[in-house]
């Protein structure tokens, strides 16, 4: 081979080295260029970010993609220092324990007695507090109570206290909280909630499936829609809203969410209103909800502006009420209901419903004067006593006599009493009902529902008036601080006198009130009902311990 050629082939080969690196290098920059662009443009919508269950983490990303300038820190909610007599009862589990403890005492050692420096004795800072920084305490932050702090995804509570939640904020924490499975309380002291932020929460509630405990005090919204918060998908147990401003507008909405013919909440056991500005109206207006509620256990409308009227009211729906017309026609679409459950099935096809020459729905007049000839005897049997209570009911409606409202009162006892009865396994059947298959499994499906309509109860026809007894679910009743007086106060003591004498006739509907608060009211403290009032419900409160029995009292009695 001649050196010429061989010249040739190697700058051939070393120039197609070169061009292959450059062409490296310019493929390099234009990927590079392309990223840069892709991060550059502002349009570029970014990946949604699944959330966790992970707060910190969570929180924290969110709050970096919606930009914000300050990221709220999440910190473990500030617990009181154990005492000494604590770390001393408790005993070391493990080596790292121990160690730390050993090291403790080694430093509580090293340290010196005040007593025993030069001069006057130096007094130690107390430990019942722990000191920060300035201006520290006041810096907005999330606090959190977990199960395990090893584990980050095992939130419980979350405290916010003291700095505004806005609608960009709220949005972060509707993403957060449904999927956090451990969380059941949350607590928003003063953050300056509105109408919308309350509404992006409200909506956000049914999604968080083990929440329980809702405190919003201290925040004033101008929209009042609080009963957003308890609606039918809420699984809200508790529900504080003390010092919120709340008028009887707000009070309004609230009794009605409660409780109404239409729909009644089934999961609210507590209900803390203390600190606004209830009044009569707004008074009225939650009586009117526990009228059908049968669920909630404990009120507080204490510190309000409450008198007589809506005391009058309380009592009234505490002893028994009358029924209002919708209520009444309510109560009889209950009892129809009972009466026939086949009334709004489709009937069964005729055999003729195939020809041609005539519709299946047309009947002829031969099988309709058959029926009325025969009287359905199968439909009354298979009406069985709910009906029987509805045509008697109709009938004393019209005559306002006092002889039928015995035949109601018996047909209601029978048709609540047999639900009961057959649920319990305590009831026995007779030989007459025997032949009533569907009526037994009516009763049978009317026991296994949960609620029991409130208007069902056994009623009494007084004055014109069909009249029901009131709430006895009801065990815990604060009025303290308001401004009732010497009528509302014997409104409520005759109303506990009267649920009384209901709990020892049947305690299937509840015990009645255990607990009611009406301290400093407009009553002076030597006031003969006020006094009455107090003695009479002493004995029932739970928490109430008798004075102990001297020997001397023993010996006398």
């Amino acid at each position: 081979m001649k050196p010429g050629r061989t010249k040739t082939t190697l700058y051939a080969i070393a120039n197609r080295v070169k061009m292959g690196k450059k062409v490296e290098k310019s493929l390099k920059e234009k990927n590079q260029s392309a990223v840069s662009q892709d991060e550059d443009d502002p349009n570029k919508t970014p990946e949604p970010y699944n959330c966790t269950g992970n707060f910190q983490a969570d929180f924290t990303e969110l709050c970096k993609r919606n930009n914000m300038a300050v990221i709220p820190p999440v910190v473990h909610r500030a617990r009181p220092p154990t005492s000494q007599s604590q770390v001393e009862s408790s005993k070391p589990e493990k080596g790292k324990e121990k160690g730390k403890t050993s090291a403790q005492q080694q430093q509580s050692e090293a340290e010196p007695d005040p007593e025993l420096l030069e001069g006057e004795p130096v007094e130690q800072p107390p430990k019942t507090f722990v000191l920060k920084e300035k201006f520290e305490y006041f810096k907005p932050s999330v606090q959190v109570e977990m199960e395990n702090y090893d584990k980050p995804d095992t939130v419980t509570e979350i405290f916010i206290r003291g700095w505004k939640i806005d609608e960009t904020m709220m949005a972060t924490f509707a993403q957060c909280w449904p999927v956090m499975e451990k969380l059941h309380t949350i607590n928003l002291w003063n953050t300056g909630l509105a109408g919308e932020t309350l509404t992006m929460m409200a909506n956000c509630i049914p999604n968080i499936v083990n929440l329980r405990t809702l405190i919003v005090d201290g925040n004033c919204v101008e929209a009042e829609n609080w009963h957003e918060l308890i609606s039918e998908e809420s699984p809200l147990q508790n529900l504080s809203l003390r010092h919120c401003g709340i008028t009887d507008k707000g009070a309004q909405s609230l009794g009605t969410a409660i409780g109404s013919v239409k729909k009644v909440n089934m999961k609210l056991i507590s209900l803390n209103l203390a600190g606004n500005m209830i009044g009569d109206l707004g008074a009225e207006h939650i009586a009117m909800g526990l009228r059908m509620n049968r669920t909630l256990m404990s009120l507080s409308l204490a510190s309000n502006q409450i008198k007589d009227k809506g005391a009058i009211k309380l009592g009234e729906v505490l002893s028994r009420f009358p029924l209002s017309h919708e209520e009444v026609v309510e109560r009889r679409k209950q009892f129809s209901e009972k009466g026939s459950p086949d009334r709004n099935k489709s009937p069964p096809p005729s055999r003729r419903a195939d020809s041609k020459d005539r519709p299946g729905s047309v009947r002829s007049s031969s099988h309709a004067d058959k029926d009325k000839k025969a009287g359905k005897p199968s439909g009354k049997k298979k009406d069985g006593k709910g009906g029987k209570d509805a045509k008697e009911e109709e009938k004393h409606d019209k005559t306002k006599g006092g002889k039928k409202e015995k035949e109601e009162k018996g047909g209601q006892k029978k048709a609540s009493i047999a639900a009961d009865t057959k649920t319990a396994g305590k009831g026995k059947g007779k030989g007459k009902d025997k032949g009533k298959g569907p009526a037994v499994q009516e009763v049978e499906d009317a026991g296994a529902s949960d609620f029991v309509n409130p208007l069902t109860d056994a009623a009494d026809f007084i004055d014109g008036q069909l009249l029901v007894a009131g709430n006895r679910v009801l065990i815990n009743l604060n009025l303290s601080r308001n401004c009732i007086g010497e009528h509302g106060l014997a409104a409520l003591l005759k109303a506990m006198q009267y649920q009384t004498t209901l709990t020892h006739d049947s305690k299937s509907s509840g015990t009645g009130l255990m607990r009611i608060g009406v301290y400093k009211n407009k009553v002076s403290t030597d006031s003969e009902v006020l006094a009455k009032l107090t003695e009479f419900m002493m004995p029932k409160d739970p928490f109430y311990k008798p004075p102990p029995q001297t020997p001397d009292g023993d010996s006398n009695s």
